[in-house]
């Protein structure tokens, strides 16, 4: 009898699995056909959205290279309106948000250094909808480039690394309005390259002298940049950082970027930094003295001749997640970047029992305090790096200067309301200096604004991060 049942339910398992991998095949295949369909169908249609190797079901719609789309069918800001365009980009809708993607929509994002950085970073830029990229690189695809390019073939060897992209680009997406830049980025083409008042700018370059002048070019302008440091010699995918150029000291690009940020341009403000913190597990390769004199293969002055060794997988994460950085700026939505530096729990602890203490001298109860001890570490560490936020508004070399090495001393900080009138939430409470915290009480809101209105500004903008970041719709 339990033999015959074990036999049934055997019969029966089977034919689930069975029925339910027919239908998984039948919606696929459904699936497949409505968006070949769409391609199709579209207003504007090219014929790169046909389907030019089968029959409506058939999923193979390769067009091979020189066959993409000969015009875009429409702007990419129709991204909402547009059948094909919206259900390319459905997923980043969902995730973002419809607004949020319109914004993206409308950005223009420059990438300087298109090696393998800033393929990847440029490549992810435009698979998440950003309406126009300018691509920018001097230098060809050769045959060692392929281990870390993220679309250049063999068949590209010997062409511009910008034009490969803006290639394959319109083949991926046509919507998206790509400038194909063949120059090196110097005095005489720094107005060409940033003309156009771009939304931002990727710095992917890895010689010291032209990424700084970048840099500094950007900060001159107002234009948001993120400087991207050495991902060659490196291996380790769980040592990515971001945070500012200021505590890259573990990176020897990042390390020489600031030195001369700071010496040659006397530049102390911010600049968002993506580095390693792993040791470099090799370095740059010897030059052969049989090749005779090294500058012979110096193709640009004062660019390194010598290479190092890459493992392709550590510049593709660096320009994902350069991209990431980018994206989440781009739609009002900021990363919080976990910091390098550190905190002694005990110090978390104290911080939390004096805004406990001052919320009853404040307000008679601290009964309103709506933050345990975990989103007190949170604020201290990841939204005030541990220092007093009118410090930090004032650049973070300012705010290095006030700690030792990786540590940070809290004995004279507290938290305390941003607005009295709001409840004591984390949206809500901001990491200042004693004598700072007994002000604002005293002052009020308004009155700190009118008196310092950079680091007011610095503050909100600080914490309506920290509200899109937590999900709040307040």
């Amino acid at each position: 009898m339990a033999m015959a049942e074990s036999k049934t339910f055997a019969i029966g398992l089977a034919a689930g699995v069975a029925a339910s991998f027919l239908a998984w095949k039948c919606l696929g295949s459904d699936r497949v056909a409505l968006s070949l369909a769409r391609l199709r169908t579209s207003p504007g249609a090219s014929p790169a959205r046909e389907n030019r190797n089968g029959t409506d079901g058939e999923a193979s719609v390769h067009q091979g290279k020189g066959k993409a789309a000969l015009e875009p069918a429409v702007p990419m800001a129709e991204v909402l309106t547009d059948e094909v365009l919206k259900e390319q980009l459905t997923r980043n809708i969902q995730f973002f948000g419809e607004s949020a993607q319109l914004d993206l929509a409308n950005a223009f994002v420059v990438v300087v250094g298109l090696g393998g950085v800033g393929s990847h970073a440029a490549h992810f830029l435009l698979r998440s909808g950003v309406g126009k990229l300018r691509l920018v690189d001097f230098d060809q695809v050769t045959l060692s480039s392929l281990n870390r390019h993220a679309l250049a073939t063999r068949s590209d060897v010997g062409t511009p690394k910008a034009t490969c992209l803006k290639d394959r680009f319109s083949e991926i997406c046509p919507e998206c309005e790509v400038e194909a830049l063949v120059s090196l980025f110097d005095e005489s083409t720094r107005e060409e390259v940033l003309k156009g008042k771009p939304d931002f700018v990727i710095d992917a370059i890895d010689n010291i002298h032209t990424k700084v002048q970048l840099l500094m070019d950007c900060k001159e302008r107002g234009i948001e940049v993120l400087c991207v440091c050495g991902a060659g010699g490196k291996a380790d995918p769980t040592r990515l950082k971001i945070a500012d150029i200021a505590e890259s000291s573990i990176d020897p690009l990042g390390r020489a970027v600031r030195y001369q940020l700071k010496n040659k341009y006397k530049f102390e403000g911010r600049v968002p930094a993506l580095f390693s913190t792993e040791n470099p597990r090799c370095g740059l390769l010897p030059f052969d003295e049989a090749q005779g004199d090294p500058l012979d293969f110096q193709i640009v002055p004062n660019f390194r001749v010598r290479t190092i060794p890459v493992l392709g997988t550590t510049p593709a994460i660096f320009g994902m997640a350069a991209a990431a950085y980018v994206l989440t700026f781009l739609t009002g939505r900021p990363l919080i970047p976990e910091p390098l530096f550190k905190i002694r729990l005990s110090e978390i602890e104290v911080l939390f029992e004096r805004l406990k203490d001052r919320e009853d001298i404040q307000f008679g109860t601290s009964d309103g305090v709506h933050v345990d001890l975990d989103e007190v570490e949170y604020l201290v560490r990841s939204v005030w790096c541990g220092c007093c936020a009118f410090v930090l508004a004032k650049g973070p070399l300012t705010a290095a200067k006030k700690n030792k090495g990786l540590w940070r001393n809290t004995n004279e900080l507290a938290l305390v309301r941003w607005d009295e009138t709001k409840p004591c939430t984390m949206e809500n409470l901001v990491l200042v200096h004693y004598n700072v915290a007994d002000d604002h009480a005293e002052a009020g809101l308004e009155a700190t604004r009118e008196a310092h209105p950079k680091e007011a500004e610095f503050i909100e903008q600080r914490l309506l991060a920290l509200r899109h970041h937590l999900g709040s719709t307040s």
